[in-house]
């Protein structure tokens, strides 16, 4: 499956969405990195949970997609490395220690290949520690926005394919039948307040789903976004704010 192109403001997803690498700290921790290990941050964004993987003494290359991310991190934190990876395409030079992974790989709709380079990247023996949206991830909000781009006639962006949030058990299947042994599986709802609150889900539909609104001029996305809203209000505006409907996997993997 080709995957949607999708433009990163790493300032802003910096300054309003700071709560996708908070909550990835704890993700670290089933990673339990070593000192002097090599290690894989797959999808590392600005790098923050990079840093942090560092700090234990781990050799750390960080990868992403966006250029606009990696330059960020190179600036923030100048003594890592950093490079402009694909998931799907990534020939690392040696293998690693272990692979990590914070809320990227649901943007890899072409999973079937990022587990296969996940894989050849790995040392016999190495680990693989992700974390993604899972099955019914944000699907109240997602499921509004499709019935109103329907509803005025955006028939190809309301059927857009842009994230891959699969079940447990999809998921660890996939791993398995590339050579991966799952030892650890996790689905769970984790329902996420978001920054600003009366634009806090115009802004997460704007950094997030910015590629359902292709061909769709800025009057008509205002009036589709307010119709979301008015949607999905009684449900996931609570207490003055916005919260999205996450529910995320977690898997653990040793390559053998």
């Amino acid at each position: 499956m080709e995957q949607v192109a999708h433009r990163w403001n790493a300032k802003q997803y910096n300054d309003k969405y700071s709560f996708v690498y908070d909550y990835g700290k704890s993700l670290i921790k089933l990673l339990d990195p070593q000192p002097k290990e090599q290690v894989l941050d797959l999808g590392c964004g600005s790098g923050q949970l990079t840093s942090e993987i560092a700090a234990f003494g781990s050799e750390v290359t960080g990868i992403d997609k966006s250029e606009s991310m990696i330059e960020e991190a190179k600036k923030r934190f100048p003594n890592l490395h950093f490079e402009v990876g694909d998931a799907t395409s990534y020939d690392a030079e040696g293998t690693y220690d272990a692979v990590f992974s914070n809320a990227a790989l649901h943007w890899v709709t072409d999973y079937q290949e990022a587990i296969v380079k996940m894989y050849q990247n790995l040392k016999p023996g190495g680990r693989l520690v992700v974390e993604l949206g899972g099955e019914g991830n944000v699907e109240a909000i997602v499921s509004a926005l499709r019935h109103s781009l329907l509803t005025h006639g955006f028939v190809e962006q309301s059927n857009l394919k842009l994230w891959y949030f699969p079940s447990v058990s999809e998921y660890t299947w996939a791993l398995e039948a590339e050579g991966f042994k799952v030892t650890f599986a996790q689905w769970y709802e984790r329902s996420t307040e978001l920054a600003d609150e009366e634009s806090g889900l115009r802004d997460w539909l704007g950094m997030f789903a910015k590629p359902f609104f292709k061909g769709v001029d800025k009057k008509m996305v205002s009036e589709i976004i307010s119709e979301v809203e008015q949607t999905i209000k009684p449900e996931l505006y609570q207490e003055g704010k916005w919260l999205a409907d996450y529910k995320r996997i977690r898997v653990v993997a040793q390559k053998i």
